[in-house]
């Protein structure tokens, strides 16, 4: 029989598997059959189009990911026989899995299961695929209760993240560890693919474990996840230390507290964070460049509310499809305690209040595109499992934005926001990017996730393609992952030790406008429908400020600096000249202190080093005599007798060029 191999026609046996056709390729470690990922194992049939799956690819480190949580599971349970599993998924470098336990894990356990999980790889365990009925599942999974969930749901599930965590398709599917004699070892109820043995998982480390809820939700069970990583390679698992090493030493969470940028409060609640004096500054420095962005690029500024009546959500389609991710209904009782319409919700977007500034009065042709933006702070019932610092949280500011153009002006407008976009992550230093392509889920169990005909969405996702391919940058698809209205490109920019972050987004929207009946007056004098794009470049200031954190180390470029200059005079002495110098700083709007304390200088220099201010100005009797300063930079470099203007010019340079 004939099939289709990366391109090239192939003749092979009947019953050839991609174990055959990859023989001499040991970092093949699955394949893609007419574009559905399956095992090695799989036989092929006549005209199938075939491709591998490499082990350094993101697909194939997935599977590298999923198998080794299996092999986990697999050391858990000979290490604790009365373990039940929960999950185990792969995730952003690396997996993890939840165990029902009695005990929580302990480092010394970690390193037994890693023992533990070698020993399986030495045996090269293979993962072999059956695909049972519902009644076998549920017979050969009695002892598992959330494997038994999980079959009654059949794909249903969901993770921490909201994501789906399907059992198997359109099918139930067990995998069983086999061993060389055929005996069944172990065995999952998994969707797959996996490598097709153990001996596949080169480089491996269990990690940390954590406390968890049984499908992220609080009033579940609770549970003990163990998180591991996998790689490609030693080299690629040594290098993935380092980073971990680095990225500690970044974290936004231990730097906000240092920094004294941010904190959380239990009596304010998980995911709400608070801002305080320094890192109010970078807030306010951050709104107030965005804002002026905009408005150069032709925004107009505009303010919604908090608040809004259910059927505001149900006209924008938020409600229907989005629901889960809102909090629940504020709603309001009678003298007798019965509630009363409407409802109320904490909005979770603020493109339906755009839409109504866009519908309260007429629109001519000659206003598009019309551009709205707003600072908008939304709210996300998100689950407690996946809040994370600044990155995931509850209350979060978008600089969102909102074009409604033609469909003619459409592609200019996505050419626009794009050139808009990197421009302002070049400001940052985040130069290092790539475009995604999110496209809806055709799947039949996805079909009524997403709104609209699949011509509107072919014609949108068209528009977004051409541009992102027009723009020369990198773009990777990402299947499945659009919003429920249409389709969208985002930024992946990586950061100073390579970490990729989603950043800002653009939407192609026909549906709210439809939705809303949003209409604008055609130069022929009919009424035509517009199409709305949606922007974030920010996408939340929250997160994007713990980016920025962790790109910089917590060292802030001078521009975004919360204290961009300190005063250390040599004795308290010079304290009074220093106050004069930090009053002519002040008048040129450099943001500056004097350390007035009582400590020694040297200890007032590292503690100007450790809070990563950009320049100190040290004071002396010669450097008052002379109206002079050093300034010592926060590499170490030191400018001694520099007249206090050209240390102004300096600093004010520093700033004005976004250095």
């Amino acid at each position: 029989m004939r099939v289709e191999v990366s391109g090239q026609s192939r003749q092979v046996e009947p019953g050839t598997t991609g174990l055959d056709l990859f023989a001499d390729d040991p970092n093949v470690v699955a394949l893609t059959l007419d574009g559905q990922a399956s095992d090695l194992a799989t036989p092929l049939s006549e005209g199938q189009v075939v491709a591998p799956i490499v082990n350094t690819s993101a697909a194939g480190l997935a599977i590298l990911r999923h198998s080794t949580a299996h092999v986990m599971a697999q050391a858990v349970q000979g290490l604790r026989p009365e373990a039940k599993l929960g999950i185990g998924p792969p995730v952003e470098d690396g997996f993890y899995y939840d165990f029902d336990v009695a005990q929580p894990f302990s480092p010394d356990d970690l390193k037994v299961l890693e023992k533990a999980m070698r020993r399986i790889v030495q045996e090269r365990q293979r993962f072999v695929r059956r695909v049972v009925s519902q009644d076998q599942a549920l017979a050969e999974l009695a002892d598992e209760p959330y494997k038994l969930e999980l079959v009654s749901l059949k794909g249903g599930a969901r993770d921490d993240d909201g994501s789906a965590v399907e059992v198997g398709g359109d099918q139930l599917t067990i995998y069983d560890n086999v061993r060389r004699d055929g005996q069944v070892a172990w065995k999952d109820l998994c969707r797959g693919p996996h490598v097709p043995h153990t001996g596949y998982l080169k480089a491996f480390a269990l990690l940390r474990g954590s406390a968890a809820y049984w499908r992220g939700d609080q009033r579940n069970a609770s549970l003990q996840r163990l998180y591991g990583t996998a790689w490609a390679t030693p080299d690629d698992l040594a290098a993935y230390r380092l980073r971990l090493v680095e990225a500690a030493k970044r974290d936004h969470r231990k730097l906000g507290a240092e920094l004294d940028l941010f904190s959380f409060a239990d009596e304010l609640g998980p995911g709400l964070p608070l801002f305080h004096p320094k890192g109010g500054v970078v807030k306010r420095v951050l709104e107030d460049y965005i804002r002026q962005r905009h408005i150069e690029e032709g925004f107009l500024y505009v303010g919604t509310p908090h608040v809004a009546k259910e059927g505001l959500f149900h006209t924008s389609g938020h409600l229907p499809y989005y629901e889960d991710t809102m909090f629940p209904a504020l709603v309001y009782h009678d003298d007798q305690g019965q509630p009363l319409e409407p409802r109320y919700f904490l909005k979770a977007m603020n493109c339906p209040m755009h839409n109504l500034i866009f519908k309260s009065r007429g629109r001519s042709y000659r206003e598009l595109p019309l551009r709205l933006f707003e600072f908008g702070t939304v709210y996300r019932d998100e689950r407690s499992g996946v809040l994370q610092g600044l990155t995931r949280v509850r209350a979060l500011t978008q600089d969102d934005s909102h074009s409604y153009v033609m469909a003619s002006q459409a592609a200019a407008e996505v050419d626009h926001l794009l050139g808009f976009i990197t421009s302002l992550l070049d400001d940052f230093g985040l130069n290092d990017y790539y475009l995604e392509l999110s496209t809806r889920d055709d799947s039949p169990a996805k079909a009524d996730k997403f709104i609209g005909s699949q011509q509107e969405w072919d014609e949108a996702t068209a528009v977004l393609e051409q541009v992102a391919r027009r723009s020369g940058l990198e773009l990777t698809p990402d299947p499945g992952g659009a919003a429920f209205y249409g389709p969208k490109i985002s930024v992946q920019a990586r950061d100073a030790i390579g970490r990729t972050w989603q950043m800002s987004t653009i939407q192609y929207d026909f549906n709210q406008p439809a939705r809303f009946n949003l209409r604008y007056t055609a130069p022929d004098g009919s009424p035509q429908q517009p199409v709305m794009i949606h922007s974030a470049k920010f996408g939340s200031i929250e997160r994007f400020i713990a980016l920025l954190i962790e790109h910089y180390g917590g060292a802030f470029p001078t521009w975004l600096a919360p204290v961009q200059a300190v005063g250390v005079p040599v004795s308290l002495d010079h304290l009074p000249y220093l106050e004069r110098v930090a009053a002519e700083l002040r008048a040129a709007g450099i943001r500056v202190e004097v350390d007035a304390g009582d400590e020694r200088m040297q200890k007032k220099i590292r503690h100007a080093q450790t809070q990563k201010v950009p320049y100190m100005l040290i004071a002396g009797q010669a450097d008052a005599d002379a109206g002079a300063i050093s300034l010592r930079l926060r590499d170490g470099s030191q400018h001694n007798g520099l007249p206090v203007a050209q240390a102004i010019a300096e600093i004010t340079a520093a700033i004005r060029e976004r250095r």
